[in-house]
């Protein structure tokens, strides 16, 4: 038999959050994904920062400081960072999304730089150009 093939998924930032505190709003095929340890789970600082922003406006509550439970997540997982580059941000200029959002452009651009496959429970991402994509669904 072969070796498994490594895949490589960048956690948007809802996926990131849900698989540490409401895993069950995550479908169970996703879930065997996030937990098969033949996968490698990447983060973008963009998903921190749009975190910051989520904690800041009390959208999301954490039992810790927001530093402590950023750290403890990158160990949970474990997840590696993936660097937020100039190439990623020129990459920025071909996603073509729809609707704008920069956080959303510069987590299709890291996907596609390091080619990485998104997992998202955004539907505007579903059919980003260039890229693979994981759905929640």
């Amino acid at each position: 038999m072969g070796r498994p093939q490594l895949v490589k998924l960048l956690l948007d930032t809802h996926i990131w959050i849900w698989s540490l505190l409401q895993p069950e709003k995550m479908v169970p095929r996703l879930r065997r994904a996030l937990e098969d340890p033949a996968n490698e789970k990447w983060l973008s600082p963009i998903s921190v920062w749009e975190l910051v922003i989520l904690v800041d406006k009390k959208r999301v509550s954490l039992n810790v400081g927001i530093d402590k439970w950023v750290a403890q997540s990158f160990g949970h997982s474990p997840l590696r960072e993936a660097p937020l580059t100039t190439e990623v941000a020129l990459a920025t200029r071909e996603t073509r999304l729809s609707h704008r959002d920069p956080a959303d452009a510069f987590l299709v651009a890291t996907a596609k730089v390091f080619e990485l496959t998104l997992v998202t429970t955004d539907a505007q991402l579903f059919t980003a150009k260039g890229i693979s994509v994981l759905r929640n669904r």
